[in-house]
């Protein structure tokens, strides 16, 4: 069976976001098109649906991490803040939209939690993981047969 290591996380994530829109349990809040992801974003985000895209990252990262706190997430989705004449420093991304993020997946059944290390993937959210990357899989199949050999 195909995993998540098997295919490129920019074709998975984009998938996986459009699975996220189909469950209920997975709504951006009302303050979503007004935050910044980190102190190191200058804007937020343009893309409508960016809430999506980030609960499936988060997703796929504690698919690939975990178990993972949000210290830890927080940590993978920051970047670099510009502070003038001094140099670059690394900075964290946004907690509370990592928080909220996994509230959700764990609502949904996709992540559970691991007594004092954080989130882990739970077996829905695994085979949701799987069959995704499946399915991207088979796309890339279709655009490039020669990697139909290195199929599961």
């Amino acid at each position: 069976m195909t995993t998540t290591y098997d295919v490129p996380a920019d074709r998975l994530i984009a998938s996986l976001a459009e699975e996220l829109k189909k469950k209920d349990t997975i709504e951006p809040p009302e303050w979503a098109d007004l935050v910044k992801t980190g102190i190191h974003r200058e804007k937020s985000p343009t893309d409508p649906d960016w809430w999506y895209t980030r609960v499936a990252a988060v997703l796929r990262k504690v698919y690939t991490y975990g178990p993972i706190g949000t210290e830890q997430l927080s940590a993978h989705f920051g970047g670099a803040v510009d502070r003038g004449s001094k140099p670059y420093h690394a900075w964290t991304g946004s907690r509370s939209i990592i928080r909220l993020s996994l509230q959700q997946l764990e609502a949904s059944g996709l992540v559970a939690t691991d007594k004092n290390n954080g989130r882990k993937i739970s077996p829905q959210g695994q085979s949701l993981l799987d069959n995704t990357s499946h399915a991207v899989f088979q796309e890339l199949v279709k655009e490039n047969p020669k990697l139909a050999k290195y199929g599961k």
